[in-house]
């Protein structure tokens, strides 16, 4: 095995612990019992043997410092440092954490297995498979009570069979936009065609999608796709899309879904979903 492998699985070990201590402090913040577990010895003696990466020495050095208590102050942190190992991780990651951090949004990617890759969208959204490059997922809802009753929540899909009645494909122009305009929140504040980093994001949303490279195919649950494939999500703006829904109508935890845009990219061995969400 490389040294790029032993990096790897060191940084996927690293990051594991990471999301295991976030569950607990996540429990620990609603007042919940929750056991906040140790660092694996593996992780350990890879940081000190010199195997990993500066960026391993890092983050091992970070969750060391983590404050356990209180509650809220403990997740806050452990979810920035995260996202600062996923920043750091590849530059996909930190193009996908500049365009998407701070909207509320689901971004995920994962094998293609199966002829109709509706069966791969519905793996992710059941969180079934893993990111086959060990890249960033962002997914404030995996420990959502709510998937407890809706185990896709906050989406609340059909059955594969029923995806293409709900979804239009995309030219690669169209999707980039659509993409970029998941910067924005739903109230019609800060549209992006009126940003002054409006190419940067627009930059970022195609270097994210160039992931699945030269031969992907985009699909949107954008009603104006059927007729516009190359439509300016940007130009027109995040709020007021018309779309077919993909997320549940049953308010969960005191939320209600109200609006959303999704983007499906699809290439021979990888499937991406971004979906953006509007809720009060």
């Amino acid at each position: 095995m490389s040294t790029a492998d032993d990096d790897r699985i060191a940084l996927d070990l690293l990051d594991a612990h990471l999301e295991d201590l976030w569950r607990a402090a996540d429990e620990l913040q609603r007042g919940n019992r929750a056991v906040v577990p140790e660092t694996p010895h593996r992780l350990a003696e890879t940081a000190a043997n010199g195997a990993a990466t500066e960026l391993l020495r890092w983050g091992y050095g970070e969750m060391a410092g983590l404050p356990h208590s209180p509650g809220d102050v403990f997740a806050r942190s452990v979810g920035s440092t995260l996202m600062e190992l996923g920043r750091r991780r590849s530059p996909w990651n930190a193009a996908a954490l500049r365009l998407l951090e701070d909207p509320y949004v689901f971004l995920a990617t994962g094998p293609r297995r199966h002829e109709d890759w509706a069966e791969d969208v519905l793996a992710l959204m059941h969180r079934k498979v893993p990111d086959p490059r060990g890249w960033l997922r962002i997914d404030g809802d995996r420990t959502n009570r709510a998937r407890s009753t809706v185990p896709t929540y906050p989406f609340e899909p059909p059955p594969a069979a029923g995806f293409r009645d709900r979804l239009h494909e995309l030219e690669p122009a169209g999707a980039v936009t659509a993409l970029a305009v998941m910067a924005e929140e739903w109230d019609g504040y800060r549209p992006v065609r009126d940003r002054p980093e409006r190419d940067a994001l627009l930059a970022d949303a195609q270097f994210l999608l160039d992931r699945y490279g030269p031969h992907a195919r985009f699909w949107t649950n954008a009603r104006d796709a059927s007729s516009h494939p190359a439509r300016d999500f940007v130009r027109a703006g995040l709020k007021g899309t018309e779309v077919h829904t993909f997320i549940t109508g049953e308010p969960m935890n005191g939320l209600d879904l109200f609006e959303e845009l999704g983007l499906i990219a699809v290439s021979g061995d990888e499937v991406g979903v971004f979906w953006s969400f509007g809720a009060y």
